[in-house]
């Protein structure tokens, strides 16, 4: 199995990394004591999982100190296992628990009597139960990091690549609205439209004669090329973003025809490019309506 065991002081972004793991398709487990990883680590082998990632902190205890033993162990029994030990500097953790309001997991450990531990203290004592994992694997500096650059260095670390985007051309009809899932929104009203062609109004986009109708028409290609050229310029930096989905919604008046002919045009250009993903939402609103 491949493992990635993610670990650090708290509020380094450790939930950042465990993310990124989860969207490239590892099955996360968040705060694991790490006396009890080998036995996690077989039962999800025998359940035919292949790839782990597993966020150990603070919160586990003492048990943290037998994280190095446990590495080694994992190791001796083939698995592939990467540590990544996040850290930052104590004013950059001080500023982000007073922007997230949250309490450090450390802050309520006082002894029996005593006053709980200020946040600086807990951030000291939580680097020194960590320091003696600090060199395990690759540590990591978030302090001046941006989140979609902590996310790319993370699969470097790790040797994974991103997963690949996956792209949704939704159909729509203007007459019912902009659909809420668009992130872009192209209005395709301005083509000649085939309803006004008397046999081909009962058909859709995804008739043969409507797409000869529409492929004949220069605007129409105009269109559908303009469109495509936008997306292979600026899909990279959606990708940068690190984001998973993107709806390229294509709207005309009834969603039947010109709208449905651009989408299936798009899918079948982008398809060998990332995963591609077909909705047609007026056509499967009129499927769905009871006879």
């Amino acid at each position: 199995m491949r493992v990635v065991l993610i670990t650090g002081i708290s509020g380094s972004g450790k939930s950042v990394a465990t993310n990124v793991l989860e969207d490239d398709g590892y099955f996360c487990i968040d705060n694991l004591p790490a006396r009890f990883l080998g036995e996690v680590i077989a039962s999800l082998q025998e359940a035919g999982h292949d790839k782990v990632a597993v966020s150990i902190d603070a919160r586990s205890g003492d048990s943290v100190s037998d994280l190095r033993h446990v590495v080694g162990a994992l190791g001796r029994y083939g698995h592939d296992v990467k540590v990544i030990f996040l850290n930052a500097r104590t004013e950059t953790l001080v500023q982000r628990y007073s922007e997230t309001r949250r309490r450090h997991p450390l802050s309520l450990r006082g002894g029996q009597g005593a006053e709980a531990p200020t946040l600086i203290e807990s951030i000291e004592r939580e680097r020194e139960m960590m320091s003696p994992i600090e060199d395990v694997g690759v540590s990591l500096d978030t302090s001046d990091l941006h989140p979609n650059v902590l996310r790319s260095w993370v699969r470097e670390a790790v040797g994974t690549d991103r997963a690949s985007m996956t792209i949704v051309f939704e159909s729509f009809a203007y007459k019912h609205g902009v659909p809420l899932d668009a992130d872009l929104v192209f209005d395709v009203r301005c083509l000649p439209n085939p309803y006004y062609t008397a046999e081909l109004r009962p058909l859709t986009g995804l008739d043969a004669a409507v797409a000869e109708y529409l492929r004949a028409i220069p605007s129409v290609q105009r269109m559908v090329d303009h469109i495509a050229d936008f997306l292979h310029a600026w899909l990279p930096h959606y990708i940068l973003e690190n984001r998973s989905y993107l709806t390229v919604a294509i709207g005309c008046t009834g969603g039947q025809h010109r709208s449905v002919y651009c989408v299936e045009e798009l899918a079948r250009r982008f398809h060998r490019i990332e995963q591609v993903l077909v909705r047609h939402r007026a056509l499967a609103s009129r499927q769905t309506l009871p006879p």
